[in-house]
């Protein structure tokens, strides 16, 4: 099993953390710039100049790029530039020393938190770099070389035990969470199996007898018809009834274990198998687009639970009317976008909640991951739209290369 820890970095089930650090950390910058306001220091001016020009657009910036691209807000090069601002600061206003160390230190802490051990540990060595030499050569005014040779060391070591041991706590916390994930990826696959095997069986069992027992009764029912038997007729269209509902309900039960024969059947098909069973149990109206490349069976297979807990969950959970499914493939990259017309999720984390919808959405998020892509949900009162984005697998690439 590759362990993303290893690599420093490591995976968050939720991009809401880092919106709220994004939110928080602009909260501080509005509160600093009231409190200069209110305070009139004599270094007020110098400190608001740097707040309203370099650190009120980064904050802003960081806001608009958490709640849009949190793969890209998690590089590491955010956290230093958090700390080259906090530089800024203290050398434009050497003043504010304390502040600047209480802020760093509780930066330090959360970006540790988010990167792992590695990472968090070389962050924090890059502030003790930067932030220490800063004060050693411009030491704030009224602060002596003995409390400074103090408190640059406890800083120093603050910090450094901040990034190291928040971040190994981090990524021990993420090995056996990454462990458990990979157990659940098993499981999915073994249960993708055993669905499609059931399916088989009831499609090569049941369903057939109930089939064939149809075909007799008819025939028993058209003999009582010649001889005149009209109470037998009633007695056989009864059990023609019954047996019909029961060939219904068994291939409403095959499309809730999966299309039979996945390996045979594309994703276009599989959907259209189940849009009637859908209409017929939720009342929900389904409009399908397919424009893709050839994928393997596999990734159609998790491209299509996918898609199917999406359809389940809006209606039976949102209330939706309505379902659109878009699939199609462009620039290396296949795109699957669910979006319904149902009440959302009423501002709460889809990944953060253990209700029946929410347990279907982490599923959701486990095959995406399988598929080495991207999940992401929007919702609203309006409606949900859940997208996943993922490269395109390799045997599909190789059979694009050689149709060209």
């Amino acid at each position: 099993m590759k362990d993303s820890s290893a690599l420093g970095r490591l995976p968050i089930d939720s991009p809401r953390p880092l919106v709220v650090f994004a939110w928080a950390r602009l909260a501080l910058c509005v509160l600093s710039l009231s409190l200069v306001a209110a305070v009139r220091l004599p270094f007020s001016g110098r400190l608001a100049v740097v707040v309203i020009f370099l650190v009120l657009p980064w904050c802003l910036g960081l806001v608009a790029l958490a709640s849009r691209s949190p793969a890209v807000a998690l590089n590491p090069l955010i956290a230093v530039g958090d700390i080259l601002l906090l530089l800024a600061i203290e050398v434009i206003a050497p003043e504010t020393y304390g502040a600047v160390r209480f802020t760093a230190l509780a930066f330090l802490a959360v970006h540790a938190h988010f990167q792992g051990g590695r990472i968090g540990l070389a962050l924090a060595a890059f502030a003790v770099s930067t932030l220490v030499p800063a004060a050693l050569l411009d030491p704030p005014n009224g602060m002596s070389d003995r409390l400074l040779g103090l408190f640059e060391p406890m800083f120093a070591a603050a910090a450094l035990a901040t990034g190291g041991l928040v971040g190994s706590f981090r990524t021990a916390e993420s090995a056996s969470r990454l462990r458990a994930r990979e157990l659940t990826r098993r499981t999915m696959r073994s249960e993708s199996d055993i669905r499609r095997r059931v399916a088989e069986a009831l499609h090569d069992g049941p369903v057939q007898e109930l089939i064939g027992l149809d075909m007799v009764l008819a025939a028993a029912q058209r003999e009582a018809r010649r001889e005149g038997a009209s109470k037998t007729v009633e007695l056989l269209d009864g059990a023609r009834d019954a047996a019909s509902r029961n060939v219904v309900a068994m291939r409403d039960e095959m499309v809730d274990l999966g299309p039979h024969g996945m390996d045979e059947l594309s994703y276009e098909t599989a959907c259209e198998r189940c849009i009637p069973t859908w209409q017929r149990r939720y009342g929900l109206q389904t409009r399908l687009r397919v424009e893709y490349e050839d994928l393997p069976s596999e990734a159609e297979g998790d491209l299509f639970r996918i898609t199917q807990e999406a359809v389940v969950n809006a209606a039976k959970h949102g209330g939706a009317t309505l379902v659109e499914i878009d699939l199609s493939t462009s620039g290396g990259r296949v795109e699957l976008r669910v979006r319904d017309n149902g009440s959302g999720f009423e501002g709460s984390d889809p990944f953060a909640s253990n209700e029946p919808g929410h347990i279907g959405l982490a599923a959701m998020r486990e095959r995406t991951e399988l598929l080495q892509g991207t999940l992401r949900i929007d919702s609203s009162s309006e409606g949900t739209t859940l997208s996943v984005s993922a490269p395109l697998p390799p045997s599909a690439r190789s059979s694009r290369d050689r149709s060209r």
